[in-house]
């Protein structure tokens, strides 16, 4: 079996169980966000050690069980949850000569970075707005790509990735802004000139979530962070779009349409 077909066998499999999940949502949804979330920042930091810097994986998970936690309570005890894993990584650093500044705070960053952004899918269980994260997420990827492969010609970010262009970008953010507008329309999601602005700003925060991801891989000197799905890669190859888009998505929706 080629690359091409396990990529597509996989990404088949992948999809499957992701709109099963979401469908599901409630409990079966947020268990799945959270382990995902894990095996992410698991990824995070075996990557950033590649630089020689050693983030702390103990305050690491059970700072980002806390995290969950509190998204199940609606985020009634995030700043407290915040606090606490601050003071224990000043306080490990304290007392522990072999630990510095940056280990402390990679550690902290890829809690921000991963388990907190993409916990806010949890906000959107069960509303018809939480497939707007993955519509716009994978059809900004997939429109990029094919607009890249027809069209491209001039390079986005050549030193960040070599294989993405302006072309490809400009048909990623009206791809998803087309999937967007079906959507809306098809669900009665009104104004649509609203979530004309939501597409086209989430489709481009999508990409820099992407380009993100990749900036640390080069720095680091990896191909990808890791094998869970044949073709794809690990969990940040494929959420890395999600992980920025989601937050985005729930503060317009909550700021500007309910």
């Amino acid at each position: 079996m080629n690359d091409l077909s396990k990529r597509l066998i996989s990404g088949l499999i992948g999809s499957i169980i992701l709109v099963f999940i979401v469908l599901k949502g409630k409990y079966l949804l947020s268990i799945s966000v959270y382990i995902v979330s894990l095996i992410g920042l698991r990824e995070f930091y075996k990557a950033i050690e590649k630089s020689n810097i050693n983030p702390i994986y103990s305050i690491g998970y059970l700072g980002s069980t806390a995290v969950f936690l509190s998204f199940l309570f609606q985020g009634r005890y995030l700043s407290l949850v915040f606090a606490i894993i601050t003071l224990s990584l000043l306080i490990y650093n304290t007392f522990n000569s072999k630990v510095s500044l940056q280990h402390i705070s990679m550690t902290l960053l890829g809690i921000l970075y991963i388990p907190f952004m993409i916990f806010h899918i949890i906000y959107l269980d069960s509303t018809k707005y939480i497939w707007l994260i993955f519509i716009i997420a994978f059809g900004t990827d997939t429109f990029a790509y094919i607009s890249g492969n027809l069209f491209g010609r001039r390079k986005l970010c050549p030193k960040i990735s070599p294989n993405k262009t302006i072309e490809g970008s400009i048909g990623g953010i009206l791809g998803s802004t087309i999937l967007v507008i079906g959507y809306s329309l098809y669900f009665g999601i009104n104004p649509i000139w609203k979530m004309i602005i939501l597409s086209i700003s989430c489709s481009i925060v999508s990409q820099l979530g992407d380009l993100a991801a990749s900036k640390i891989k080069r720095v680091t000197g990896i191909k990808d962070y890791g094998f869970i799905m044949p073709g794809h890669g690990g969990v940040l190859d494929r959420f890395d779009s999600i992980i920025f888009t989601t937050p985005v998505i729930y503060y317009y929706i909550t700021s500007f349409l309910i």
